[in-house]
């Protein structure tokens, strides 16, 4: 892990805004299972936190380009 590289949202892995692809992408992780973990986090904990953190990362996390 490379903690002086700062999150992106990635413009190449990406299934919506790119936001786990960038997560991925900065600490090395597997996108795909990122993804598949948040998902049933999510639904855990009833969708609407995880929509509404995936929300502000959107917002928050500047763009790869």
């Amino acid at each position: 892990m490379d903690s002086s590289r700062p999150f992106f949202r990635s413009s190449s892995d990406r299934m919506i805004a790119g936001v786990m692809g960038g997560i991925a992408r900065r600490f090395g992780w597997s996108s795909t299972l990122l993804r598949v973990i948040f998902v049933i986090v999510s639904i855990a904990s009833a969708a609407f936190p995880g929509i509404l953190v995936y929300l502000l990362l959107w917002l928050l996390m500047p763009s790869e380009d």
